[in-house]
């Protein structure tokens, strides 16, 4: 199945010019990368859970708009956290953006993340 590459000047470039794509077209999937709190262009991460959680999200939402998908079509995300004391913080904000029909997720604590980051979302979703 062929694969195509999705990018939007809407989310953040490839993490300091790594080998990865903003998310990956194939057949009717999207793959979207993880995605952190920063906005487009910036370097700098908003301060606490909420702010960095709402800003991933709506870098997903702009790369699956790219891909011709929206956020209520995501079916599947995993959330990074680096600390599992801010899963509250981080679910009130994913709570609103995932709707009625919230798809399935993993929560993980990790170590670390990029930019010393609070929190890291990638998605699976069916395009629209």
């Amino acid at each position: 199945m062929a694969k195509t590459v999705i990018r939007t000047e809407a989310a953040p470039a490839p993490f300091q010019g790594a080998p990865y794509s903003q998310a990956i077209r194939s057949g009717d999937l999207v793959f979207v990368s993880g995605q952190l709190g920063l906005k487009p262009g910036e370097t700098q991460l908003p301060e606490g859970i909420a702010a960095q959680t709402a800003q991933a999200l709506a870098n997903l939402a702009a790369i699956l708009v790219a891909a011709g998908s929206s956020p209520a079509h995501i079916v599947k995300t995993t959330v990074f956290l680096v600390d599992l004391n801010d899963f509250a913080g981080m679910n009130e904000v994913y709570a609103g953006f995932a709707g009625d029909l919230p798809p399935a997720r993993s929560t993980v604590q990790v170590a670390k993340l990029p930019s010393a980051a609070l929190v890291e979302i990638e998605a699976i979703a069916a395009v629209a």
